[in-house]
């Protein structure tokens, strides 16, 4: 049994998913579409959540939101479920197949056996669409991959039900209710930009938004002297792997955002959008300049040429500010 799904690659997991999701169901939209509707270009430093014993960066809300977000703004009625019981998560998902709806997932990394080995890490906020099965052999479409990929049941199970930080406990999740219609887009696009501004712009706590880059510019000014030189830069490498590695956006979510800055300046017939879009593939270089001069900073420690972590955290500041203004003057804009 295999569901009629047509596989794209995408650029996030969580995006990729919801696009291909969306397309099944006569929805066309593209994934930057999916990602500005869905409010995702954000940022987050928790120092009191630990990832392998360093603090946790994201540059996307939290894992989840996006899909649950673009529903909802485009009036689709969805379905998600947990469980304790990982055969009772493994029978739900068979009776959704089996019905002909393709289901989306949340697993670990470590133990997909279709990652090459260098890729899998302990990350439990993967996202995959089930889309059928024979014997006990699940065919799933991962928009991290060019091609359908295979799990076992054993192994299938296993990534549900992955241990260590956010346990995703079997989650899935589904179409119940398909669209009747085309969605307004133009009301979407509105919400999402509103959405997206305000999260980055007014959350009282200084972890979240524009508020939390320049919280982490202060606390990595003094790294080096608090932490000492190794542990530093174990800080500045987990930075990196948030920014360029983990799907939790970084630039790439930041150059997303603006190609769907440029769809909504043709769909809401705006050409002042464009003008965003650039700015915004700008700011995506600023992040993408620091990983590289982070990733050189603990690649050679004692090299005295590299960016100082006094320089690192000027570099953070200047991202805040542009990250402030844009989001201040875009939520301007669509008032």
């Amino acid at each position: 049994m295999k569901i009629d799904f047509k596989h794209s690659p995408g650029a996030h997991c969580e995006s990729g998913v919801t696009t291909n999701i969306l397309q099944f169901y006569g929805v066309a939209i593209s994934e930057p579409l999916v990602l500005g509707i869905g409010a995702g270009a954000f940022f987050s430093y928790m120092p009191f959540i630990r990832l392998h014993g360093m603090p946790v960066f994201s540059f996307r809300p939290l894992p989840g939101h996006i899909f649950t977000r673009v529903m909802n703004c485009l009036k689709i009625k969805v379905s998600k479920r947990r469980f304790l019981n990982r055969d009772a998560s493994m029978r739900a998902l068979d009776e959704l197949l089996e019905k002909g709806i393709p289901v989306g997932t949340v697993v670990g990394v470590f133990h997909l056996t279709y990652f090459p080995r260098e890729f899998r890490f302990h990350f439990n906020a993967h996202n995959l669409c089930v889309i059928g099965k024979e014997g006990d052999t699940y065919t799933v479409s991962d928009p991290v991959s060019l091609i359908l990929n295979e799990l076992s049941y054993a192994d299938l199970r296993r990534v549900r039900f992955a241990k260590g930080t956010y346990p995703p406990m079997g989650k899935m999740y589904w179409v119940k209710r398909p669209p009747v219609a085309m969605p307004d887009l133009k009301k979407a696009i509105i919400s999402g930009i509103r959405l997206n501004c305000k999260r980055m712009l007014d959350i009282p706590i200084p972890y979240f938004g524009v508020k939390g880059i320049y919280l982490l510019a202060r606390h990595l000014r003094r790294w080096d002297v608090q932490l000492g030189e190794r542990k530093a830069s174990l800080y500045l490498a987990q930075i990196v792997r948030m920014l360029e590695e983990i799907g939790t956006g970084g630039a790439g979510f930041r150059y997303m955002y603006a190609a769907f800055l440029q769809e909504a300046a043709v769909i809401l017939g705006d050409p002042d959008y464009r003008r965003f879009s650039n700015e915004m593939t700008d700011i995506g270089d600023l992040w993408r300049s620091f990983a590289c001069e982070a990733a050189r900073r603990f690649k050679n420690r004692n090299d005295h040429h590299l960016c100082t972590y006094e320089q690192l955290a000027e570099k953070l500041t200047l991202i805040a500010d542009r990250e402030k203004s844009f989001f201040t003057r875009l939520r301007q804009h669509i008032q």
